[in-house]
């Protein structure tokens, strides 16, 4: 490993599309302070500063991709209200086309608010369906998704379980992908965890994993491994990475990699996993080896994580910590 291969990754990613598709949402966060009792009811009152309006769920993971130099096509669900446009601004002004947010009146655009005070989380409060889309609008993605197919090097599919990605749309999607040859990187939920078969990687984290398995999982190497075997099996993927919290990360693509989480310190884990997943896409599309590729997705997290609320990887953040990493 040397500092020219390293940049000379993260300079293949400029030259990248990737398509992602699942779960779009509105991150609203309300910051303040804390300094008194609401006398109504015993709970803090936040006396409010500010507010900030980010992108969350599969247009988190965009941005990410984005922010590397790839050009992102993002195609998901949003209702038809407020929440929608600012979604559609804060899309435009990253430089990210809206193309491919399909309106359904019938829901909600998914929004998360969060209240925080000095950096910490008071409360949170979600405006979001989790009905399964219908017929018609999961068309409307698959059409959406196979007029990018033959110009894209990658695809995404991320589920938060908000209703975009159910069963069909998942067989269908995986199906086109691999038709065009082309890597299908997954980020589930418990809801159709097992849906995926024949992905090209799958990213669970331990308790997803444990849960969907129907397993006891402690967070030991050997306990990780055997589980990995039995879920390659079922899935038929060609790599499972899991992300182990403060054990860092597992990889099974036949043998066994373990990496360790990095040392940075910790703000706020808020969309690493969007970043994970990001990563490993722009480097599965760049031809990277899944060990190289995944343990500089885990750099990547690390340095997400030094900030608060969902935020993109920088390219000149994930260049040094990698420069570090490696001691280069």
């Amino acid at each position: 490993m040397t500092a020219g291969f390293l940049e000379s990754i993260l300079h293949s990613f400029k030259s990248k599309r990737i398509a992602v598709i699942g779960d779009i949402m509105l991150d609203k966060y309300i910051f303040g302070h804390v300094s008194r009792i609401s006398p109504e009811y015993p709970v803090p009152v936040v006396d409010v500063t500010h507010e900030d309006h980010r992108m969350g769920g599969a247009a988190n993971v965009a941005l990410n991709t984005q922010s590397l130099g790839a050009e992102t096509i993002l195609i998901g669900i949003t209702g038809a209200d407020s929440n929608r446009d600012v979604l559609l601004e804060l899309l435009r002004n990253q430089g990210l086309a809206v193309d491919g947010l399909i309106c359904d009146p019938s829901r909600p655009t998914t929004c998360k608010t969060r209240i925080l005070s000095q950096n910490h989380h008071i409360t949170r409060v979600d405006f979001e369906s989790r009905e399964e889309i219908n017929a018609e609008i999961a068309g409307a993605v698959l059409r959406s998704f196979e007029s990018v197919i033959d110009s894209v090097n990658a695809v995404i599919l991320e589920d938060y379980n908000k209703g975009v990605l159910g069963e069909e749309l998942i067989r269908r999607i995986i199906a086109s992908a691999k038709e065009h040859n082309l890597p299908v990187l997954v980020d589930p939920k418990l809801k159709n965890f097992l849906a995926y078969t024949g992905c090209s990687v799958f990213k669970p984290n331990l308790s997803e994993m444990a849960a969907s398995l129907g397993i006891v999982l402690h967070n030991t190497d050997r306990d990780v491994e055997e589980a990995c075997r039995m879920l390659r099996e079922k899935l038929q993927s060609d790599s499972i990475v899991v992300t182990r919290s403060d054990k860092g990360m597992t990889i099974y693509d036949g043998s066994f990699t373990h990496i360790a989480a990095t040392s940075l310190e910790v703000a706020d884990v808020s969309g690493a996993g969007d970043t994970v997943i990001g990563i490993l896409a722009l480097g599965a599309a760049a031809g990277i080896d899944i060990v190289t590729n995944a343990t500089i997705a885990n750099l990547a997290a690390g340095t997400v994580c030094q900030e608060v609320g969902a935020v993109p990887v920088r390219a000149d953040k994930l260049l040094k910590a990698c420069l570090d990493h490696f001691q280069l």
